[in-house]
């Protein structure tokens, strides 16, 4: 490995860390040595990791490095959300937002620059689709998070609590790298965050939610959104390549893959007019009873010329109670950081002029893998 081909270890996950140090002749411990010096310890040298020879600090300098996003800008709602604009290698940037509350803090974060899959809601789906973020990328989202809000909380052990991938991007359209983030949030030598407590959202590509299953027990929410296929067509488009009852059944296998009780948590946006009357919430309410779930309700955000507007106070507390009285777990999302459109389907980050000079070929290999049939492995 040259100069020009050096890997950034913030990215690599325990077995491909096992794998790296295999390769430079070194011994399996070097793995939980490393991975507590770069996500525990946070260091951004290799001559800080005191535990290493001498000569293995200088052969990782060689052939590897530590480097995170950078920050470009920070803000703090009045609420005391706090959102970040991360520039990327792409030269891009991505937007990631931590919500505290009820002593527990969130950290909601992104896994594409864009999205390709164009949800008629959501701003950050309108910008199109233009690059995946590396492990290294979503990894160090957390890292940042982490590392700045250490000791504002010390009511708490930790800041961040709860991680949820639902920032721009769809997470299972950048499957490898996901996985690999995701493996490192919930390692005990990583950030150590519990498998209920790391929740990876979807708009619903049904195999991939089984290959997920494959390689990890993430908790798993569905942007759902409609209560039928019709109306689903039009506000998740994916829908129309896996209608509701696949999506359902592969949830269905994902779970029973895991071997234990978990719940799916179903996102349902409240649009005025659209899909926020009495019978969809009964509608709503019969398909939670597929299997185990909780229902989240999230009052639109709107963005410039969305074409749809929040459901009202009382609509969307009616529609609550119907939920309620069907025996459903369910709960309204608190909209939180909109003074700075930090709030659910309002992020848009920022596109580079090299990175919209690719963006016709990104978004053409986004809609070919789309076409593609996504079988299992």
């Amino acid at each position: 490995m040259g100069e020009t081909t050096r890997i950034n270890l913030l990215g690599l996950s325990r077995p491909k860390l096992e794998q790296f140090f295999a390769e430079l002749g070194e011994k399996r411990f070097r793995v939980d040595q490393t991975l507590k010096w770069l996500h525990h310890r946070r260091v951004d040298s290799f001559d800080q990791m005191s535990d290493l020879s001498k000569g293995l600090r200088t052969r990782l300098g060689e052939v590897a490095e530590i480097r995170p996003p950078e920050v470009v800008h920070r803000q703090r709602s009045l609420d005391g959300t706090r959102k970040w604009l991360i520039r990327v290698e792409s030269g891009s940037c991505v937007e990631m937002v931590f919500i505290p509350q009820n002593g527990r803090g969130t950290l909601c974060v992104s896994s594409q620059v864009g999205c390709a899959l164009d949800c008629s809601f959501c701003s950050t789906g309108k910008q199109g689709f233009n690059s995946n973020l590396t492990a290294a990328e979503i990894i160090g989202q957390v890292r940042i998070a982490v590392d700045e809000l250490a000791g504002l909380y010390p009511e708490r052990d930790r800041a961040v609590t709860n991680v949820v991938l639902m920032g721009m991007g769809e997470p299972l359209l950048n499957f490898d790298n996901v996985v690999d983030a995701v493996q490192l949030m919930m390692d005990d030598f990583g950030y150590g965050i519990s498998k209920r407590r790391v929740t990876l959202s979807t708009a619903g590509l049904a195999p991939m939610i089984e290959r997920l299953g494959e390689v990890t027990d993430v908790s798993l929410a569905i942007s759902l959104h409609a209560t039928t296929n019709a109306l689903r067509d039009q506000l998740v488009p994916v829908n129309r390549k896996y209608p509701i009852e696949v999506l359902f059944a592969a949830c269905q296998r994902y779970f029973a893959r895991l071997g234990e009780h978990r719940s799916l948590t179903i996102e349902y946006t409240l649009l005025d007019g659209i899909n926020d009357q009495p019978e969809q919430a009964r509608e709503l309410a019969v398909l939670s009873r597929i299997l185990p779930s909780k229902i989240n309700l999230i009052p639109f955000n709107p963005f410039p010329n969305s074409g749809y507007r929040c459901s009202s106070p009382a609509a969307i507390d009616a529609f609550l109670q119907i939920l309620q009285r069907e025996g459903c777990r369910a709960t309204i999302r608190a909209t939180r950081g909109d003074d700075i459109d930090a709030a659910c389907g309002q992020l848009v980050g920022q596109v580079s002029d090299r990175t919209r000079r690719q963006q016709r070929h990104a978004q053409r290999h986004a809609a070919e893998l789309l076409a593609q049939p996504l079988t299992l492995r």
